[in-house]
């Protein structure tokens, strides 16, 4: 079942992303689905750590990225903002180079809260990081 509020493109958010973080790590929207939504991210200088591996926190930022527009695309935005109210991520496997993967997919989407759980894949298709996303649903301020 279809759980996206009207019909959008990659291209589309792709376009959303110029000149905020997503742009500066690289992240790209690559798969739309009935109830997913993908986006990968390269493991480069942008995103690693001193020590040559793919930095937690640019995990937690493709999480978030995915989250956070999976969450507004399932409001009708003239009457809802949606804010991040709490992430987490366990960080499974290391990545050194290439690319890796985020997929997003709701776990419950209530009136005032939403749930999205994040898994994000290297290249050869292993977990790297599994992450959790509390998206609160507000009204817009008149």
């Amino acid at each position: 079942m279809k759980i996206w509020r009207e019909n959008f493109t990659l291209e589309e958010l792709n376009r959303s992303s110029k000149h905020t973080m997503m742009e500066h790590l690289g992240i790209e929207y690559s798969e739309i689905g009935e109830d997913y939504i993908k986006a990968r991210m390269p493991v480069d200088h942008r995103t690693k750590q001193p020590a040559g591996l793919l930095h937690g926190g640019a995990s937690v930022a493709l999480a978030e990225s995915l989250g956070s527009v999976a969450s507004f695309l399932c409001i009708n935005p003239q009457k809802y903002d949606c804010v991040g109210v709490e992430i987490n991520a366990n960080h499974l496997r290391s990545v050194r180079q290439g690319f890796v993967e985020g997929t997003v997919r709701p776990l419950r989407l209530g009136r005032r809260i939403q749930v999205w759980e994040i898994k994000i894949r290297n290249e050869q298709k292993s977990l790297v990081c599994v992450s959790r996303l509390t998206m609160a649903v507000i009204e817009k301020k008149t």
